[in-house]
């Protein structure tokens, strides 16, 4: 079976982004970009909602091919052109779109199903809206939490209420000189 891996930048009060959406509080750089390309090359798909996948298409296609693209541009544009991105929408049923299915009705079960086909591991990177009912299905394999030195007071958070409890085993916690700390869990 292959494993679900959340990738989320988090706040030291949990939330993924300010009320209006805002992300200018997330700290990046290449020991970041670094450490995550490792878990990154072993996933042959990315799960995302309808908005981080508008976002991520906006940028990551052409994003290696720009002059003066960093390392880390041409890496992840490289393995975001590779990999089979799935998106999660309602709105975007019936589109054919080269490498990218579309899923939407029963998310969980489908996402089940997804889980169950051939492949390498299947990463969620961002899309909160999208990641709560896989939450709530136990659905999450493992979780690594880009914890940002920084409190919002209000926002979007991480995680609402699911209904479910879930114990976790932490794996390794992984700080950067930036004050941003990786945790990296799995289920127990």
């Amino acid at each position: 079976m292959r494993r679900l891996i959340l990738f989320m930048h988090t706040t030291l009060d949990g939330f993924v982004a300010g009320p209006n959406g805002e992300m200018d509080w997330i700290k990046v750089g290449d020991e970041i970009f670094d450490y995550a390309a490792q878990r990154t090359q072993e996933a042959d798909t990315a799960l995302y909602g309808r908005v981080t996948y508008e976002m991520m298409q906006a940028y990551w296609p052409g994003a290696g091919q720009r002059p003066n693209a960093s390392k880390h541009d041409i890496e992840h544009s490289s393995w975001y052109n590779a990999v089979t991105k799935v998106v999660i929408s309602a709105s975007m049923q019936g589109q054919l779109i080269p490498k990218t299915r579309i899923i939407g009705g029963d998310v969980a079960a489908e996402v089940a199903k997804l889980k169950q086909e051939p492949g390498k591991d299947i990463l969620m990177l961002g899309s909160p809206g999208a990641l709560q009912p896989l939450i709530a299905n136990g659905l999450i394999d493992e979780y690594w939490l880009f914890v940002n030195p920084v409190l919002l007071g209000r926002g979007i958070p991480l995680f609402t209420e699911t209904g479910r409890k879930a114990d976790l085993a932490l794996i390794r916690a992984q700080a950067f000189s930036s004050g941003v700390v990786c945790l990296h869990y799995t289920l127990k």
